[in-house]
């Protein structure tokens, strides 16, 4: 018996496990993906491989700008891995064929280039989470001074960044005569295609007027709306599900039974038939964007915070407490739905219905420490526009305003028992340093957290129906803990 996942095995496994059903030495690449994260893998791969029978010039070469890991786990299974679908009524495995190989930019720039100038690549997808485009989350434009970008644009035959990545392709295209590909975001960025090509159509300026222009005219850059909950993959899941299989898979992904996907059909140079396997094209992605965005993440997050200040491991554990469901669907029901201008016919009560029982979802085992990470980066679309609406309409923002305050005393580093959190974050050093001036004390914490523009804006900091919302909720969970605050709001 092959005691590894690989093309061989494929035919050894046991007939309840779906397998792919084209011959994948017919694929030939049409996309490259860039951040191949477990949530691609979950989302627009599994997509990909439900049409690939349909035409088999859409595989995936995917490439991991940093960490090997992916890497590491894929390639001596051919690219192969399994998806497991769980919830409470059980498990369905299923092995994913449609990523030929994977790419480590650092140790490959010139291979990774390569492939994504040929003239047979025709989309450059991307999940490299709301930090890798470096960008001013507040803004929506390139941080120029971000030492990617600095070292990209000085260096830009060998690039670290996404932007410097695609820029670098699309010169090469442009100068070889051939097509762009198109650029396709599946990140939780505001009207994420319009944003990718603000920060693009920014960096190939500051490259030559010409290339700016260029990315103009001729990238197109479709929006989407991308939801699927992912947590990551334990030694637990790894060993349950080679156990199924009846061999090791160095790297399989966990998630939900629910997904969906929302794209602008703009692709000139063609794409694969997603709506076969489920994908819905429609003329605008923004009231979408919106709903998932602001009743998901933004419920998503304010569990995390809170949930992990009152000890809870994961949503689950956290959504068993009656408080917290009180207070997610009031937070959905009364703060965030009024902000939400939907298309004719849509329903948003059967959303947020099932949102709450996807948080309650005990098969997964999402941690509140992962959904934490990267706060400083997932507000602004996460919490704060819904703020800004709200504050527009004069309308009340208590339970954003819990939310916000709960990542300022997360951000702190020190939990409710004087613990340390790890916290990750491309600014910890920056809030931590805040943090430590304040002491704890909240006035003079959420002092000192306003003044990151990058974060909060410039109007933010100047209302004081936001300010003194947040501290006071801060100044609350101080002084009784974030278990009686969330009882009590």
């Amino acid at each position: 018996m092959v005691d590894r996942l690989n093309e061989d095995a494929l035919d050894r496994l046991s007939e309840a496990i779906a397998r792919p059903s084209y011959d994948r030495l017919s694929m030939k690449t049409g996309i490259v993906h860039l951040g191949v994260g477990a949530f691609h893998r979950a989302h627009q791969a599994a997509y990909t491989d439900e049409v690939m029978a349909l035409d088999p010039a859409w595989g995936i070469v995917a490439a991991s700008l940093r960490s090997a890991d992916t890497y590491d786990a894929l390639e001596p299974q051919d690219g192969l891995y399994t998806l497991s679908v769980r919830s409470e009524a059980g498990e369905a495995l299923r092995v994913i064929g449609s990523i030929s190989r994977v790419i480590v930019a650092p140790r490959a720039i010139e291979d990774l280039l390569a492939v994504m100038s040929d003239p047979a690549t025709r989309i450059v997808s991307l999940t490299v989470t709301e930090k890798g485009y470096c960008h001013d989350p507040a803004t929506g434009a390139l941080n120029e001074a971000h030492p990617d970008i600095i070292h990209d644009l000085a260096n830009l035959r060998t690039p670290r960044s996404a932007p410097g990545f695609v820029i670098e392709a699309l010169r090469r295209r442009r100068e070889a005569r051939l097509p762009p590909f198109t650029v396709l975001t599946c990140d939780n960025l505001p009207s994420n295609g319009r944003t990718v090509k603000r920060v693009l159509t920014r960096f190939a300026e500051l490259v030559s007027p010409a290339l700016g222009r260029f990315v103009v005219e001729e990238v197109s850059c479709p929006s989407t709306m991308v939801d699927r909950i992912v947590p990551a993959t334990s030694d637990d899941d790894r060993a349950r599900i080679a156990e199924a299989l009846g061999v090791a898979d160095a790297w399989p992904v966990v998630t939900e039974p629910f997904t969906q996907w929302v794209i602008e059909d703009r692709f000139p140079q063609g794409r694969p038939a997603w709506e076969e396997g489920g994908a819905e094209f429609v003329a605008d992605v923004e009231p979408y964007e919106h709903m998932k965005l602001r009743l998901l993440n933004g419920s998503h997050s304010t569990l995390a915070y809170l949930g992990y200040l009152c000890g809870y491991e994961t949503v689950a554990e956290t959504m068993a407490d009656p408080a917290f469901v009180r207070l997610i669907e009031s937070l959905m029901n009364e703060e965030v739905a009024p902000t939400l201008h939907m298309p004719a016919g849509t329903d948003l009560v059967p959303y947020r219905r099932a949102l709450v029982e996807r948080f309650k979802n005990p098969a997964l085992k999402h941690r509140t420490w992962q959904i934490a990470m990267d706060g400083s980066q997932k507000l602004p679309q996460r919490l704060l526009g819904t703020v800004r609406d709200r504050l527009r309409d004069n309308a009340p923002i208590n339970r954003l305003a819990l939310g916000v305050a709960a990542w300022m005393r997360y951000v702190t580093g020190i939990d409710e028992n004087g613990a340390p959190i790890d916290v990750r974050d491309p600014m910890v050093a920056r809030l931590q340093e805040r943090a430590s001036r304040a002491g704890p004390d909240a006035e003079r914490l959420s002092g000192e957290l306003f003044t990151l523009r990058e974060i909060f804006g410039d109007d933010l900091p100047r209302d004081p129906r936001f300010t003194g919302s947040v501290t006071s909720a801060l100044k609350k969970l101080y002084a009784q803990g974030a278990k009686r605050t969330v009882a009590e709001i």
